[in-house]
């Protein structure tokens, strides 16, 4: 058991039976009154953010998640199956574990997997991965006024928008957490 002079912004809480992340906190010293920690929360499940005020010293469960090195290898029906890079075992992951990510990977795919007590939780990627251009129309130059963008559906079955210039077959880098245009890939 800790107590929330241990919070740390990344900890993650057992609450109820329930893993939040702490997003931020802040340690407020009223004139008047008790002393308190005022934190936002974000569940490592639902993803909701909620606020949340504890007294101060007052104990709390202090979670260990561990984090995997693990490569994405195939699609097997509704779920995926990673590798462990370290002892090469094999795990299967849910659609709904997985979620948006999915639109982000490829066989062969590095991933950091969330798992406690041997449940994997959500997974991580890089922050941009490199994607084909699978269909896109050719940009026309000189009917806008200003910088456009044209849909393109890359290799995953996304559809992203990117610049007039890309064209059909070209690799660019897709941020993974909003799905954006980032720049070519080299």
């Amino acid at each position: 058991m800790a107590t929330t002079a241990d919070l740390k912004n990344g900890i993650t809480l057992d609450i109820e039976g329930q893993l939040w992340n702490v997003v931020e906190f802040q340690h407020v010293k009223p004139g008047k009154g008790p002393a308190f920690v005022r934190t936002k929360l974000k569940s490592v499940l639902t993803g909701k953010v909620i606020d949340r005020t504890f007294n101060s010293g007052v104990k709390i469960d202090i979670e260990i998640l561990e984090k995997r090195d693990m490569q994405y290898l195939y699609k097997e029906g509704d779920d995926f199956v990673f590798m462990d890079a370290k002892t090469y075992d094999q795990m299967t992951i849910s659609q709904a574990t997985v979620g948006d990510m999915a639109n982000y990977m490829l066989e062969n795919t590095d991933a950091v997997v969330a798992v406690h007590e041997g449940n994997p939780l959500y997974i991580e990627l890089a922050a941009s991965v490199p994607l084909k251009i699978t269909y896109t129309e050719p940009g026309i130059q000189g009917d806008r006024s200003s910088g456009g963008t044209k849909p393109a559906t890359v290799e995953t079955g996304i559809e992203i928008q990117v610049p007039l210039f890309i064209k059909q077959d070209e690799v660019v880098m897709v941020d993974t957490r909003d799905g954006s245009y980032q720049g070519r890939a080299n």
